[in-house]
């Protein structure tokens, strides 16, 4: 094991949490430290999704295994996927000439290497030399993570595999000296550790070492949740990423901002405009955001290539059972299924009996300062529409719906004809004639040519609504859509909600669409379909995202 020595101290001081003054380094000396850290790091990480395309998996030590299992959040880049993935990968890009124009990997190609002349070529590492002091020590794999240290705030910091620890130390010095420490720099390069087959590069090596104590005896790769989540994410790919519940620790205080929320976990918007006011928001958090912080126990994510695909798959606990509750069910993933076998695009989804009106709950336990003017905008709507909130959405929707799009768009056609020429419709699992009365009232304030479009109509066991007359045939036919490899491809066979795109129908339609540029058309050519799935299961909700190519 060994420590990078601390920086000189010959510029302005700054204080910091984890010892004495240091110094702040000049504008000069801070492009230097990017391209010692991005050398380092942005050579594994950054590069990290199209090198994983040229190399073979070995099984063998994650940078997990180099992490305490306190880490919250985590980031990790194989650079060495499964060769399996690897040759599915290079085929699969090389497919879009904008790759092999641009690119042009093969497989024999180090893109470290090539990363490497692109960053140091404007000058800033001089006399660095990559084969003799990168190459020799820089391993496979790589993750940015977050770690809690017991402080007030996270820790953030890297690791890097190496396949020399003594080369390692001696390359990293060369790197500070080239990039980072040269003549006339001033200021801290930061600091790492180099234990055994990992380097861990944090902001100052004290830290660096807290870390590598840290993990000794406890690590991520052994943490119960790591090992859960991951392994509800799938099989393993180039990439995966982990949130764990510690994160909360740090979220609650952010919880009034939304910034959960925004992140795809639980959280609710902004609700002041003017949060950059002098005067700061209440840090008070809403119970029913708080309630939902504290039911999260974790996420995780993985991107890999399979069989001329690529797919992100994420698991994450059901923070929310009281909503998703009412979307349990496969009755919209069914719907989509039946639909014609050309379609060319649709979403489905199932609505449970009260969804309505548990999501107006929702929006106003998470509003509670206006709950009342909602309720006041919702009866001023009622008096003026006869609408009545929620009973009539729930009607309109049913139990289920479809929006879907089929064959046969013409541009043309629908510029001088209108939206009556558009192949659009909808399927709803619900009462037609309970649903004509609710478009009746939604017409009523429209006006006439908005009725024309609100005629609801029977078939295949649905109530059916269309622009166009003939896709409206079609709808009320229904079909085999779900029987197609196109669609089993992209949809996962527990999926709940669906969203299906198919490229390859109706003449190759968005090539056809974008005949006008052939550049652009050429790299959409090669696109077969696109799928989201999503599904609950009891407790952890599931999510998958494919796109295959011919």
């Amino acid at each position: 094991m060994s420590m990078t020595p601390g920086g000189p101290a010959d510029g302005p001081e700054y204080l910091d949490g984890s010892g004495p003054a240091r110094t702040a380094p000049d504008n000069d000396n801070k492009k230097r430290l990017i391209a010692v850290g991005a050398i380092v790091a942005g050579g594994a990480v950054v590069a990290g999704g199209a090198w994983a395309a040229t190399s073979f998996f070995s099984t063998g030590a994650q940078p997990a295994e180099a992490l305490p299992a306190s880490t919250v959040a985590y980031f990790s880049v194989d650079l060495d996927p499964s060769g399996g993935q690897k040759i599915e990968a290079i085929k699969t890009l090389r497919k879009f000439p904008g790759f092999t124009d641009k690119v042009d990997l093969q497989t024999d190609d180090d893109l470290r290497e090539r990363f490497f002349e692109e960053l140091t070529s404007s000058g800033e590492c001089e006399g660095l030399d990559y084969d003799a002091d990168v190459k020799p020590w820089l391993g496979s794999r790589a993750a940015m993570a977050v770690v809690d240290l017991g402080e007030d705030e996270p820790t953030p910091v890297g690791v890097v595999q190496t396949t020399d620890s003594g080369k390692a130390e001696d390359g990293l010095s060369a790197l500070v000296d080239a990039c980072g420490a040269g003549e006339g720099a001033e200021g801290d390069v930061g600091g790492w550790v180099v234990d055994g087959d990992w380097i861990v590069v944090a902001e100052t090596p004290e830290i660096a070492q807290k870390v590598v104590d840290a993990a000794d005896g406890s690590t991520l790769a052994t943490n119960s949740s790591f090992e859960e989540w991951t392994g509800e994410a799938g099989d393993d790919g180039f990439m995966s990423m982990y949130v764990g519940k510690g994160v909360t620790k740090y979220l609650d205080e952010l919880g009034g901002m939304g910034g959960m929320g925004m992140m795809g976990m639980p959280g609710a918007a902004m609700e002041d405009e003017n949060w950059m006011a002098e005067e700061p928001p209440s840090e008070e958090v809403p119970e029913e955001l708080q309630r939902m912080i504290d039911d999260f126990d974790g996420m995780a994510a993985t991107v890999r290539f399979d069989d001329g695909a690529v797919e992100v798959e994420y698991a994450m606990s059901n923070y929310q059972p009281d909503m998703t509750k009412f979307l349990d069910s496969q009755n919209g993933a069914d719907m989509v299924a039946s639909l014609p076998d050309d379609t060319v695009a649709a979403f489905g989804m199932s609505l449970e009996e009260g969804w309505a009106g548990a999501m107006l709950d929702y929006v106003k336990r998470n509003l509670p300062d206006e709950s009342a003017t909602i309720d006041e905008q919702l009866a001023q709507l009622e008096s003026e529409t006869g609408l009545a909130f929620p009973e009539d959405i729930e009607t309109l929707l049913g139990k289920g719906l479809t929006v879907s799009m089929g064959s046969g768009l013409d541009p043309d056609a629908v510029a001088n004809g209108g939206p009556g020429e558009v192949p659009l419709g909808i399927r709803i699992d619900g009462d037609a004639d309970e649903i004509q009365a609710v478009l009746d009232k939604i017409a009523a304030q429209a006006g006439p040519e908005m009725a024309e479009l609100m005629q609801v109509t029977e078939g295949d066991g649905y109530a059916v609504l269309a622009l166009q007359e003939g896709y409206r045939g079609d709808l009320e036919g229904g079909g085999g859509l779900g029987d197609s490899a196109a669609y089993s491809e992209v949809v996962a066979d527990e999926a709940q909600s669906v969203m299906f795109v198919n490229f390859d129908t109706d003449d190759d339609w968005l090539v056809r669409l974008t005949g006008d540029s052939p550049e652009v058309s050429k790299n959409l050519e090669p696109l077969s379909a696109f799928g989201v799935s999503g599904w609950v299961d009891d407790e952890v909700v599931h999510g998958l995202v494919k796109v295959t190519t011919d």
